[in-house]
Parts: structure tokens; C-alpha cells; sequence
């Protein structure tokens, strides 16, 4: 997801709380809305995957030139990126827990109510996410940050 797509997301997670409303059910209401926000932030990501397809194929195919370049743009952010790249390869039961934990800075206990698992279930499937990042990061070259 790139910075300027969060508006967009952000205002379609306010749509779906306006329109479940009624649904809520005296549930802690974070928790409430980290489900919202991950089910939209899914939906968007498979949104978006679909149409960089697209734009890849439109590439390959030389009907689309882009003027910024993209060797510039891997030499700037080498490293965020491969670590971007490697967190999206992991399977989403362990992407997931880790992007809530760092990113979005919930607890593990946190993280087992938004996604219905125990808290032993998110720990582990942390502890399996940064070890998988390490042993894909130390293959590819780079280390991962706070590593």
C-alpha cells in the first residue's frame, strides 16, 4: 500500500463502521474496529494486486513507459523494500500478527481477539514470521531492521 492509497482506505474503513453499526454487539470496540480495518486493508490489497498485474503485463507488453526510474528508486529504498517484499511472501496467518504487533503496535493479547486465536496461537506465529524473515533476509543479503 503506498501513502497516498490510505485516504482511500481509511475512508472506506469509516463507511463499513457506519454501516455495521447496527451490528455491533458490545464487543471491545478496538477490537471491533482492527477487524474492520484488517478485512478492508485485505480487500484492498487484493484490489491493488490484481491491478499491479495488470500494469506489469501492460509493461511487458511496451504499451506503458513510466517516466521516473525505477533503478533510482531501488537504490534509495533497497532495503525497506526487501523487507517489504519478504513480509508480503509470508503466509497472511503469519503476516497478519506481525504487521499488528510492529506496525501497529497491539499487544499479543490484542492480537488474539482480533483474530479470534490464543495468545499462545500469536506468539507463535510471530516467533515463525521474524525467523522466516531472518532466514529470507540473511539468503537475500540484507538484514532486516531492529535485527
Amino acid at each position: 500500500m503506498r501513502i497516498d492509497d490510505i485516504p482511500d482506505v481509511t475512508q472506506e474503513v469509516f463507511i463499513k463502521l457506519y454501516r455495521f453499526l447496527p451490528q455491533f454487539n458490545q464487543q471491545r470496540f478496538t477490537t471491533w474496529l482492527y477487524k474492520i480495518t484488517l478485512n478492508t486493508a485485505r480487500d484492498y490489497y487484493r484490489k491493488e494486486g490484481r491491478e499491479t498485474a495488470k500494469e506489469e503485463r501492460l509493461k511487458r507488453e511496451g504499451k506503458q513507459t513510466g517516466n521516473q526510474s525505477a533503478e533510482h528508486q531501488v537504490l534509495l529504498f533497497e532495503e525497506d523494500r526487501e523487507l517489504h517484499e519478504s513480509i508480503l511472501r509470508l503466509d497472511e496467518k503469519y503476516r497478519i500478527p506481525l504487521i499488528l504487533f510492529y506496525f501497529q503496535e497491539l499487544s499479543y493479547q490484542q492480537i488474539a481477539d482480533v483474530l479470534n486465536l490464543t495468545l499462545s496461537t500469536v506468539k507463535t506465529r510471530i516467533f515463525r514470521a521474524k525467523d522466516a524473515l531472518k532466514k529470507e533476509m540473511s539468503l537475500n543479503g540484507g538484514v532486516p531492521h531492529g535485527q
